[in-house]
């Protein structure tokens, strides 16, 4: 389906406003047509002494069509600007629903500025596609085809000059200007995104700029762009306006060759003089709704670009989504198995994962340890479908991972990631996203455990947690964890920000709460690893040794060697 296909489908579900819009217009247009020409026809009855009644009648009529086109003009607008405002509340619902599924996959291909251009800019530049684009050349179509046959009656010259005016400011015009337009249009819309990009790099990097004294320079190089963008729409606007111009001079002249063959027709009696005003006053009126057609190829592609940039981003084929359906059993601690995984990212001209075998047993106390970049961070993202396998398989107690709903892998595991979001809001507010039925006694005692019972449940959350420590957003995440239900412990480097004593009470306290269940754990320290199950050993995307923590140390390999290297630095 084509992207301007698309996008009426949209439109139409609006069907009831869609009708009124284009009926409201037709009778506007119409009213004003006849309003001009029966005050043409009423100029020339009145200079021919007409008698009294007859001039009441037909001024009577100018000012009943006066008040039919003031208000289906309101009526037009009102429910062409609602149907409007509907069609992009139904584009930004609809984009978002399938755009919530690729996260967080996609902004490993899209940059979030650009995103951001998209979702604000692109879907703002389609309301003008039901304004100018959709229903006017409807409207503008009934009413000339309305006046031209109704002037033919008087003249069919007359009606043939408007006819052509019509075909010359409705498609010559519009498509030779719309050439130079697109070509413009599509600048505007790269500097856009470059813009978004830049600002958006700008703000949330700000701090670094600052400290490293390139806030200046990137504020320079931020204004340039902007410049970039306001030029390149200035000679957008110059060249609307110009359009604009030209179509308004094309329909001056169309009235003076009306004006100019009505009275050579007038002069060979071939019209009767007292219509020669009425129908230079058509010809005035008649294309008013013109100035919309003038732009119509403009809106109309940039309508159809807009819809395709939003169509890549969520129909990217080269970005994974979750299909799987499959539910599993909730109360069962998993066994997941890796087999010959593979995984890199976008782009990337090596894999970050190669041929990964592993098995994680029911119950088990997992670590992965290795230096940075190793594949450590991404192997935890695989197993709770953050990111999709492209080689391999799992499995999550002998059931297939693509054929299992991320939703329920999510209702099983506590995870706590490297970075970790916390909302505007209150401690409280922050605890309950990972269990909305914790009693504040609950809450209370999650603090307890992660050595911050000095916070009160009402204190305040900046954005993103700005007014907390490193180490106590880290304890702040730990304790969402805890207060989650499920049997897979999933732990990226959750404790890189503690100090030694907070690192081991905390830790004890995972001890105890994950006794019976699953615990995947991802750390740069090999101290305090000695309780777990099986140690795996990534480097480069491999596991290069897998074991218990006796027996790597008896291979005296790589852990041995990270083991006493750590030893020499605490010394």
């Amino acid at each position: 389906m084509t992207p301007i296909k698309q996008l009426i489908r949209v439109i139409f579900m609006e069907k009831k406003d869609i009708f009124y819009a284009v009926l409201f217009g037709f009778i506007a247009g119409i009213a004003s047509v006849g309003l001009f020409a029966a005050s043409g026809y009423l100029i020339s009855k009145a200079a021919l002494e007409t008698p009294l009644y007859a001039l009441i009648v037909v001024t009577s009529t100018v000012k009943l069509l006066g008040f039919i086109k003031a208000g289906t003009k309101y009526g037009e607008r009102l429910v062409s600007h609602r149907a409007t405002f509907t069609i992009l509340s139904n584009l930004r619902v609809q984009f978002f629903e399938k755009l919530e599924p690729l996260v967080p996959q996609i902004f490993r291909k899209y940059r979030s500025g650009d995103l951001l251009g998209r979702v604000v800019g692109d879907v703002e530049s389609l309301q003008n596609f039901f304004l100018r684009v959709f229903y006017p050349p409807i409207v503008l179509l009934l009413v000339f085809v309305s006046t031209i046959f109704f002037t033919s009656f008087y003249s069919f010259s007359v009606a043939m000059i408007l006819l052509v005016g019509y075909l010359i400011t409705t498609f010559v015009i519009p498509f030779l200007f719309s050439l130079k337009q697109m070509k413009i249009k599509q600048q505007v819309r790269a500097n856009r995104g470059d813009l978004s990009t830049e600002v958006t790099d700008y703000m949330y990097g700000y701090k670094e700029l600052k400290l490293f004294q390139q806030a200046e320079t990137k504020k320079q190089d931020l204004l340039q762009k902007s410049n970039v963008y306001i030029s390149a729409q200035n000679k957008e606007n110059m060249n609307k306006v110009f359009n604009q111009s030209v179509t308004s001079f094309v329909t001056f002249v169309t009235s003076w060759v009306v004006l100019a063959v009505g009275a050579y027709l007038v002069a060979g009696d071939q019209l009767d003089g007292l219509f020669l005003a009425m129908l230079v006053m058509i010809s005035l009126t008649v294309f008013e709704p013109i100035a919309p057609m003038g732009v119509f190829p403009i809106y109309y592609q940039e309508s159809q670009s807009a819809v395709t940039r939003l169509n890549e981003v969520v129909e990217d084929t080269a970005i994974e989504t979750d299909s799987g359906k499959a539910q599993i059993e909730q109360t069962n601690t998993p066994t997941i198995v890796f087999d010959q995984v593979s995984f890199n990212y976008f782009a990337d001209w090596r894999k970050t994962l190669s041929d990964i075998s592993l098995t994680i047993e029911s119950g088990t106390k997992t670590a992965i340890v290795g230096a940075s970049g190793s594949g450590k961070s991404t192997l935890l993202q695989l197993l709770i479908k953050l990111q999709f396998a492209q080689d391999g398989k799992i499995t999550w107690n002998n059931q297939d991972y693509e054929e299992i709903a991320a939703e329920d892998i999510w209702q099983q595991a506590r995870v706590v990631l490297q970075e970790n979001h916390f909302f505007y809001g209150t401690i409280k507010d922050n605890l309950l996203i990972a269990n909305t039925e914790a009693t504040e006694e609950e809450l209370n005692t999650a603090l307890h455990h992660v050595l911050l019972s000095h916070f009160s449940l009402s204190d305040a959350v900046a954005e993103r947690g700005q007014n907390l420590s490193g180490g106590e957003k880290q304890r702040l995440a730990i304790a969402r964890a805890m207060l989650k239900k499920g049997n897979l412990w999933v732990l990226d480097e959750p404790t890189s920000s503690l100090d030694a004593k907070t690192e081991l009470i905390i830790m004890k306290q995972i001890e105890q709460l994950a006794a019976d269940d699953t615990l995947l754990l991802v750390s740069h320290r090999i101290n305090g690893l000695e309780k777990m199950d099986q140690i795996i050993v990534m480097e480069y995307g491999e596991i290069i040794e897998l074991g218990s923590y006796d027996a790597l140390m008896k291979q005296q390999g790589y852990l041995y060697k990270m083991k006493q290297l750590e030893q020499s630095l605490l010394i």
